[in-house]
């Protein structure tokens, strides 16, 4: 349950320290698990530049792959909060570009979507809506929608989004961005249009049916558009962590 207390307690792990939720099952969906090292018997030889390792050239194991490297492959220490770790930690110069890029998102997107923005809200496909405020739980694994009313959707049950733009014109509205987080399609982005709302659809607990929900850019536009960008940024993380 969402009420769970977001609790977190310090570990050592062979490859540094980390901050992890006390309780296990209610970690971030947007960490990902330490990754099993390549045993060193596996690897004679640097898995970049396929330099062999003696007494002088040691081997390194990248802390987001867990495969092996020498050190001019895997020098560079990389923050890495997708894993909790503290401090910044020795990657392979592949992984360590994927870290630094996600970097912004924690350092600032994830800020916009724990501070929320205000949509007019629409479930379903009926013509009742409300004006709600829309926020990301502290623990990522929520929106939490709040207004009269009060309900919250699950990151992991949503099966699609879609990113609602204003066109050039005055009036013109296109489908901006569509983003699977359960299937396996493929993320469209472009151009450069504010994004003005956002659709869901997603399966509510006990359920497999999919419900709708459509959120419209209400009050402070500018603050919206840029929780909605924020949400892309992390439904493109969602996403791609199928295949890390």
């Amino acid at each position: 349950m969402s009420s769970v207390p977001d609790g977190k307690k310090l570990v050592r792990s062979p490859s540094g320290l980390r901050m992890v939720p006390e309780n296990g099952a209610f970690s971030s969906p947007f960490s990902l698990d330490e990754p099993q090292w390549v045993p060193d018997r596996e690897c004679p030889r640097c898995m970049q530049c396929d330099t062999k390792f003696d007494f002088i050239r040691r081997k390194h194991h990248c802390r987001r792959c867990g495969r092996c490297f020498c050190d001019k492959c895997c020098s560079k220490k990389v923050a890495l909060p997708r894993m909790c770790f503290v401090d910044p930690v020795r990657q392979c110069a592949e992984c360590g570009l994927l870290s630094q890029k996600e970097a912004e998102f924690y350092d600032k997107q994830l800020k916009v979507l724990l501070g929320g923005g205000t949509f007019v809200v629409t479930l379903g496909t009926t013509d009742k809506c409300e004006t709600m405020t829309c926020r990301l739980s502290n623990n990522h694994r929520y929106l939490f929608l709040d207004g009269e009313s009060h309900f919250e959707v699950e990151l992991s049950r949503i099966s699609s989004m879609q990113i609602l733009t204003d066109g050039t014109s005055p009036g013109e509205e296109d489908i901006h961005t569509y983003t699977s987080l359960l299937d396996s399609h493929c993320i469209f982005e472009g151009g450069t249009s504010r994004a003005s709302g956002m659709l869901l659809h997603y399966k509510p607990m006990g359920s497999q049916d999919a419900q709708q929900l459509q959120m419209e850019a209400a009050e402070d536009k500018k603050v919206a558009a840029l929780w909605l960008a924020a949400m892309h940024k992390a439904a493109k993380l969602l996403h791609d962590a199928r295949d890390q």
